[in-house]
């Protein structure tokens, strides 16, 4: 019988970067090791962190987002039109700021048929084997929308700019399938920035650009290809960026697109409450709500009976075989990592694991 996916226990994706990929990428830095020898490393340390994952009990495998300094910027930069640049400053997170690295356009933006990313999701889906459920993640289109990243010069309106991004993204989704990829995650701080900033006076526009680029690709979807999004309100060395419910946004994203999942942040009040679940119940394409209830930001566990009992809360709106459980984010979204341990990581996908599996039985 096959699964539904998103599974009862799934993961958002990225894990700490372990200490001989750390040295490695500053060896490579600095000019002391070849780039061949820094893939020799990355590839030695998927494998370990592949059978990680397994011994942890979880099936949803990934690469941890190993090959990456960001969660999003080394897909979009090798896109077509967009390139990386230094800013004068990187994101101000709170009470901290990551390095200063970004995007933009500099050109009519395109899929680049040699995306390095295809032959990474090769390599993570030949050394799993079959021994669980292959997913992998990048970062969604609206990642784009922002004006530090369009507005440049190429293109006269974010609109236009929007259509060379949505084919890009549709070639994207075709060359991840013809890879093999049946599991494809996109990333999405945009949503949670609408979130935040729901009484600007562009909110309005920002939030039906948001919804036509989801709708468009997914409409081109391959058939047997699931394709969730994470909303995320940022994730730096244990710090966040964004607040706000999801409220201002819950009738387009959860009641319009289409997506096969949601991987919504719960761990905490700044999310608000289940409520604006509701919307969900009316979207036609059923899929899983996916409960962020165990934070990656801290080490400490959560309860197991405060955990369920914020399920079962939530299963008072959505029915409760189409909602999961999974961490909030993920543990590293850049390379720097959360502030915890790999063993109180691993610690926190276990839980999620044991709390699924006494709530829905195995998948």
């Amino acid at each position: 019988m096959s699964k539904t996916i998103p599974l009862h226990a799934d993961t958002v994706g990225s894990y700490l970067r372990t200490e001989p990929l750390k040295q490695a990428r500053v060896k490579f830095s600095d000019g002391l090791i070849s780039r061949g020898e820094l893939t020799r490393v990355e590839d030695e340390e998927i494998a370990k962190l592949i059978q990680a994952q397994l011994d942890a009990g979880i099936q949803v495998i990934t690469d941890g987002e190993f090959r990456r300094a960001f969660w999003h910027i080394d897909f979009l930069e090798n896109l077509n039109g967009i390139e990386g640049y230094i800013p004068e400053h990187g994101y101000k997170f709170n009470g901290v700021e990551t390095k200063a690295y970004n995007t933009r356009c500099c050109g009519k933006v395109s899929w680049n048929p040699d995306h390095p990313f295809i032959e990474h999701f090769k390599k993570l889906d030949k050394a799993v084997a079959g021994r669980g459920t292959v997913k992998y993640t990048i970062p969604s289109p609206n990642q784009l929308m922002y004006p530090v990243q369009w507005d440049t010069g190429v293109y006269a309106t974010r609109a236009e700019f929007a259509k060379d991004v949505q084919q890009a993204y549709i070639d994207c989704i075709k060359a991840f399938y013809d890879a093999g990829c049946r599991y494809l995650q996109f990333d999405d701080v945009y949503w949670g920035s609408l979130c935040n900033n729901h009484e600007k006076p562009e909110f309005a526009a920002d939030k039906a650009q948001a919804l036509e680029n989801i709708q468009v690709i997914l409409a081109q979807k391959p058939a047997g290809m699931t394709i969730t999004t994470h909303v995320c309100r940022g994730n730096f060395r244990s710090t966040y960026l964004l607040t706000g419910a999801y409220d201002p946004v819950a009738p387009e994203l959860f009641g319009q697109t289409a997506y096969d999942g949601y991987f919504l942040e719960y761990d905490n009040d700044r999310s608000g409450g289940f409520e604006p679940l509701k919307y969900f119940n009316d979207n036609p394409h059923k899929g899983r709500i996916v409960l962020g209830l165990v934070t990656s930001k801290f080490p400490e566990l959560e309860d197991k009976a405060a955990v369920k009992a914020r399920i079962e809360e939530a299963a008072k709106i959505v029915p409760l075989d189409q909602l999961a459980l999974s961490p909030q984010c993920g543990f590293a979204s850049t390379e720097e990592g959360n502030i915890m341990t790999e063993a109180e990581q691993w610690a926190k996908v276990r839980l999620v694991e044991e709390i699924a599996a006494e709530v829905w039985g195995e998948d």
